[in-house]
C-alpha cells in the first residue's frame, strides 16, 4: 500500500510538515485481513511495517472495511466515502485506542491519505 516513493512524497510536503509537526505516534491501519504499523515522529513517517503481526503495539488503530476502502482510495471517491469522518459515520472505518493525536492532527491523516491516493496506492 504504501512504498518508499510514497514515504518521501508524504515527509517533503511542506503542509503536511507543519500539520503533523507535533505529532508522535504509532498507527495501525488494518484493511480486511491486511495491515501496516506507521511509525510517526514530528508529522513524518519513520518507518512502515506491513504485517500480519502478532500483538502489536499501537497508538492508535484505524480500521476499515475493504470495500468502503477501495472507494475512499480512488482518485475520485463517491459522496459518503471522500473523507475519513464520512467513513466513520458510516461506520466502515473505526478509530481506536489513543484518538488525541487523530483528532489533534486530522488534517495531516487526510492529508497523508490524499497524497496516496494520488500516487495510486
Amino acid at each position: 500500500m504504501i512504498d518508499p516513493t510514497m514515504i518521501a512524497a508524504i515527509n517533503a510536503d511542506p503542509a503536511l510538515r507543519r500539520w503533523g509537526r507535533l505529532m508522535d505516534a504509532d498507527v495501525l491501519l488494518e484493511v480486511g485481513d491486511r495491515s501496516w504499523r506507521w511509525v510517526v515522529r514530528d508529522g513524518m513517517i519513520a518507518a512502515v511495517t506491513e504485517g500480519p503481526f502478532i500483538m502489536p503495539s499501537w497508538t492508535m488503530a484505524l480500521r476499515a472495511e475493504p470495500q468502503a476502502w477501495a472507494v475512499f482510495m480512488r482518485p475520485d471517491p463517491t459522496p459518503g466515502f471522500h473523507d475519513l469522518m464520512a467513513l466513520i459515520r458510516r461506520g466502515v472505518l473505526r478509530a481506536e485506542g489513543d484518538l488525541r493525536p487523530f483528532m489533534q492532527h486530522l488534517f495531516w491523516f487526510k492529508g497523508v491519505f490524499d497524497t496516496l491516493r494520488a500516487q495510486g496506492a
